[in-house]
C-alpha cells in the first residue's frame, strides 16, 4: 500500500477529531467478529463534517488522477463507501455505480447499483480495509460484470497482513489516505495516547484475534 506520510497524518488527525476513530485501550470494543480491539472505526462519520468530507475527497480524487489517471466510473463498496465514493465521483466528474455485498433477492436482483458498460475502467472506493475480504467481494462482482478494475483507494487501512496477502493474490493495487501505524504516531503527537497506552494499540495489532486488555 502506498500512502503519502503528510497526507496520512493529517488524515489520521481528522478521524480522530470527529470520533470516527475511536481508541480505548483500557475498555475495548468487541467487533461483530468477536475481536476484542481497543480501537473502533466508523469512516461514514465523515460525512456529517462538511470541511473534512471535502479533505478527504479532494485527496481520494488527487490520488485517483495521479495513480489511475481519469476512469470511465468510481465505484463504492456499500454501504460505508456509498456517501465518499459519490462525493469522489461527483468531483471528478465521472459515473458513480456501488457494489452490495450480494444480489438483491428480488426485483432486478442487482449486486452493482447504476450503469456500468463492459470494458470500463474503474476504480473502487472503500472507507476501512480491515482483512480486505468485503473489498475484494466487490472487486470480484465489477470483473465479473467484464469491467477492469485499475485499483482501490480507501479512506483508512488495519493495515494486517492477511489483507496485504489477499490483495496481492489477487493483483489488486491498493493505496490508502492513512492506516494504523500513523494514526498511532500522530496520536502519541497529540497527546490522545500516551506511550503505554501506544504499544498496547501495536500489541493488538500484531495478533488481534487473540488479543486481551491486560
Amino acid at each position: 500500500m502506498i500512502l503519502e506520510k503528510e497526507t496520512a497524518k493529517k488524515t489520521a488527525e481528522l478521524l480522530l477529531q470527529i470520533k470516527a476513530i475511536k481508541l480505548n485501550p483500557q475498555e475495548p470494543f468487541t467487533w461483530a467478529s468477536g475481536w476484542k480491539s481497543p480501537i473502533y472505526c466508523d469512516n461514514r462519520i465523515v460525512l456529517s463534517y462538511p470541511p473534512i468530507r471535502n479533505y478527504i475527497r479532494e485527496n481520494i480524487a488527487k490520488q485517483v488522477e495521479k495513480i489511475y489517471g481519469k476512469p470511465d466510473v468510481i465505484a463504492g463498496v456499500a454501504t460505508g463507501a456509498i456517501g465518499i465514493g459519490m462525493l469522489v465521483a461527483e468531483y471528478l466528474g465521472l459515473p458513480f455505480v456501488y457494489v452490495r455485498p450480494e444480489a438483491k433477492k428480488h426485483g432486478r436482483q442487482n449486486q452493482i447499483e447504476g450503469h456500468l458498460e463492459s470494458g470500463q475502467h474503474v476504480v473502487v472506493i472503500e472507507d476501512l480495509i480491515s482483512t480486505g475480504k468485503s473489498s475484494l467481494n466487490a472487486v470480484k462482482a465489477l470483473k465479473e460484470a467484464n469491467a477492469t478494475v485499475k485499483g482501490m483507494i480507501a479512506i483508512f487501512s488495519y493495515g494486517f497482513d492477511v489483507a496485504e496477502e489477499n490483495f496481492e493474490k489477487e493483483h489488486l493495487h491498493v493505496n490508502v489516505l492513512s492506516n494504523y501505524e500513523h494514526l498511532i504516531e500522530q496520536a502519541v503527537e497529540t497527546s490522545y495516547l500516551n506511550k503505554d497506552e501506544a504499544s498496547t494499540l501495536r500489541s493488538w495489532r500484531q495478533d488481534p484475534a487473540n488479543w486481551s486488555p491486560k
